[in-house]
């Protein structure tokens, strides 16, 4: 007991308790502090999952199935990600009206941001995909904007047009215009594909060259005042620039050529 009583008086058992006490404090904080805060972010999730259902079920089911599992109305929805459901519902796409034509054309959004969230957390749990892209990937910093040109001629002009005014296809399909179009979603339908459009993966296109494209679109259709190579029709190209040189250029010609045959005309009358 004596030498008990001894080593509590030693002037370093305090120090040597305090240690003790904040290593049992960390050790118990470590054990439970990050279960949960697991806990709360799945709690989160399952509950943004529940509410995108209950969207899904109202705005989807009738469509692509009550599981996702698509219908003669629909496509199956199970594996095609968070990022498609981010663009199509994000347009107005989805959902589309009872009489479908050719395409699904854009159309005003009728769900708030936050809805769309939940609608592609509960798609998203249907099946892995596609995950919605975050600013950093199609924001302009860091973009090589003649590199997004280069690749935006090789796999997008023959649609798009090589200024992104978009073009006709087949069956009274078409490719849309590009201008004004949200970086966002110019990188979601390269990721996923959406209807008469291929997909271009990060195995395709990777993550930067998408970033390089978008960053060339917003250079050429950001200002309409300031184009580059000067006056334009519309950017539509060849075939509407070598009409409007045809029709103008040519009977300019023509007018000056009766105009001077007239004049000689007169003059051997006189």
């Amino acid at each position: 007991m004596k030498k008990l009583s001894a080593r509590r008086r030693h002037p370093l058992a305090a120090v040597v308790v305090l240690l003790f006490a904040l290593a049992a404090t960390g050790g118990l904080y470590a054990a439970f502090a990050p279960a949960s805060k697991a806990q709360a972010d799945e709690s989160s999730q399952s509950l943004t999952i529940k509410e995108g259902k209950k969207l899904y079920e109202v705005g989807c089911a009738s469509c692509h199935g009550t599981g996702g599992q698509g219908s003669s109305d629909g496509p199956p929805l199970t594996g095609v990600g968070a990022a498609a459901v981010d663009f199509q519902v994000g347009t107005g796409r989805m959902p589309a009206a009872t009489s479908q034509g050719p395409q699904v054309v854009k159309k005003k959004n009728i769900y708030t941001q936050e809805q769309i969230d939940q609608l592609a957390a509960y798609v998203a749990s249907l099946g892995a995909g596609p995950e919605v892209p975050t600013k950093q990937q199609y924001g302009p910093d860091g973009a090589d904007i003649g590199k997004g040109g280069e690749l935006f001629r090789t796999n997008c002009a023959q649609c798009h047009n090589f200024t992104g005014k978009g073009g006709a296809l087949t069956k009274g399909k078409f490719a849309p215009d590009l201008t004004g179009v949200d970086p966002k979603h110019i990188y979601e339908a390269m990721q996923t594909g959406p209807q008469n459009m291929p997909s271009f993966p990060d195995t395709t296109l990777s993550e930067k060259n998408k970033k390089d494209i978008i960053a060339y679109l917003h250079a050429i259709n950001g200002s309409e005042t300031e184009q580059p190579g000067g006056m334009q029709l519309g950017g539509l190209g060849p075939v509407s620039e070598g009409l409007f040189a045809w029709i103008f250029g040519l009977g300019a010609l023509i007018a000056v050529a009766v105009w001077v045959a007239a004049r000689t005309a007169k003059a051997k009358k006189s």
